[in-house]
């Protein structure tokens, strides 16, 4: 891990960020900040967590590498929901043919591991000094609080990626990814998937602790709603189904879903109602054309998006009904006529079959956008599937209250056993399309890829359409940088 881990905490020079209340906006007077100055106060501790927060949106090695904005696209475009319909200028071209998750040299492969472990070591600069920091205990118990809720989220992230999928009832003695509980960088042998789980639900225990009456000032914080959030699809992962179900209730409470007219007009704001956790990017702060909106959204006037529009699954737009508000978010003709308020595109946009205005960017000068990394609908559908399993009648009572929200016309489904199951999963598809699920859900529920009989072009996907449950490819490759400096990692088969 030499090479993943020789980041000092320069990484905290980067505090004038924009996801911070204006209390913690000031920056260290030095770029090289000892560990130990880092956690000599409470005020301190938040400067670390600040550039936590800062690190998600940041851009690290190319502009296809813009922190966790971009590890979305890179699972959404493994899947067969996101459809790519050019090749644009090339940015994330190879991830949509599943080339570069499968070679361990590739920069696209190391970037996740790097950047999920740097995160890691920084948490636990907070982790592991907190205790000796002067300053209020509730300061304390916040930033200890959240830095443990980063590294359960990155160590889940990474077990997901770089592990094979978690089954409930196995001994998951598969190999998951080292467990980073210190800032050394001594190397360390990958852990099992059931250790690795295990260490993340500590660590969202002991955060629910602390994080009890925390309350945040923005949405790039977590407060306690986002930990039961993160909890719930762990527990989900993990097929604890009926801890699921519990958890995602609690999350929820205290957020209402947007209406129709939010949705079309005003989703791309972290200050949204159903938003629970996100990424707020002002002005000074953008990295341009490493932005999520640079890729993702209808209106930014870049090669990529002029030239690639991003559309859905012809065969899951399809089945969206015509009433439902989320069927405005694409347009089956690529004429967007329809376009959310204030939006214009300009003659030198393509105009493609079936493409996105879910994501509006903040001009067609302007690739910002607030990045989505939880919303309160997420954990409606968590809910449902989950009680799916136990309890059917309230599982479709969960499903009706998120469906009915965006589908006046929807009414209680009639489904039951399979059938409810996969009309909670294409609920599922539909809700949070672009927001970088799909790759994780065909894993943890082991089905294949499947995009046939779709909008994918042929060369575009370098002819890949299928891929079978339980495939070596749904492991990414341990990146050659960490094999070459850690005699103790194991590579996936490939």
């Amino acid at each position: 891990m030499k090479k993943i881990y020789k980041y000092t905490l320069a990484l905290f020079a980067l505090l004038s960020m924009s996801s911070c209340s204006e209390d913690f906006l000031d920056r260290f007077p030095t770029e090289d900040v000892p560990a130990e100055a880092a956690t000599t106060t409470t005020d301190n501790l938040f400067l670390v967590v600040n550039g936590i927060h800062r690190s998600l949106y940041q851009r690290y090695n190319s502009q296809g590498e813009g922190g966790i904005g971009s590890m979305m696209i890179q699972t959404d475009v493994l899947g067969e929901d996101f459809v790519m319909t050019s090749a644009g200028n090339g940015w994330f071209n190879n991830t949509y043919k599943w080339v570069d998750h499968t070679n361990a040299s590739d920069a696209d492969d190391l970037f996740p591991y790097r950047v999920l472990y740097r995160v890691i070591r920084n948490a636990n600069v907070i982790i592991n000094g907190a205790e000796n920091a002067s300053g209020p205990t509730a300061d304390r118990d916040a930033a200890l609080g959240q830095a443990l809720v980063y590294r359960a989220y990155c160590h889940f992230q990474l077990v997901q990626l770089y592990g094979k999928r978690y089954q409930a009832g196995a001994p998951n003695n598969q190999l998951g990814v080292p467990i980073r509980l210190t800032t050394e960088n001594n190397p360390l042998a990958r852990a099992t998937v059931e250790e690795v789980y295990t260490q993340v639900n500590l660590d969202l225990d002991r955060a629910l602790t602390l994080l009890d009456g925390y309350e945040r000032p923005n949405k790039s914080h977590f407060d306690k709603s986002v930990a039961l959030g993160l909890k719930a699809r762990v527990a989900l992962v993990q097929q604890n189904y009926p801890l699921a179900a519990t958890l995602a209730n609690q999350a929820r409470q205290g957020y209402t879903l947007m209406s129709n007219d939010e949705y079309f007009n005003s989703f791309n704001t972290y200050t949204n109602r159903e938003w629970m956790w996100g990424s707020f990017v002002q002005e000074d702060q953008t990295i341009f054309f490493a932005n999520f909106g640079a890729y993702v959204s209808r209106n930014f006037s870049s090669t990529n998006i002029r030239t690639n529009p991003k559309a859905i699954n012809s065969k899951l737009y399809n089945l969206i009904s015509e009433t439902d508000v989320r069927a405005k978010l694409f347009d089956p003709t690529g004429a967007h006529s329809n376009l959310p308020a204030g939006v214009t595109l300009a003659s030198n946009f393509a105009k493609k079959p079936f493409t996105s205005q879910k994501f509006i960017a903040a001009g067609t000068g302007d690739s910002r956008m607030d990045v989505p990394y939880m919303r309160a609908a997420e954990m409606y559908l968590i809910e449902a599937e989950a009680l799916s399993y136990s309890n059917e009648n309230a599982a479709k009572q969960v499903l009706l209250a998120l469906a009915s929200n965006r589908d006046p016309s929807y009414t209680l489904s009639a489904n039951t056993g399979a059938a409810l199951k996969n009309e909670i999963y294409t609920q599922r598809r539909i809700e949070l399309w672009g927001e970088g699920f799909r790759f994780y859900d065909l894993k943890r529920l082991n089905q294949p890829l499947d995009r046939t009989g779709a909008n994918h072009d042929p060369a575009l996907v370098g002819q890949l359409f299928e891929v079978p449950a339980g495939d070596n490819r749904w492991q990414w490759q341990i990146p050659l940088d960490e094999i070459n400096s850690n005699p103790l990692v194991e590579q996936n088969p490939s």
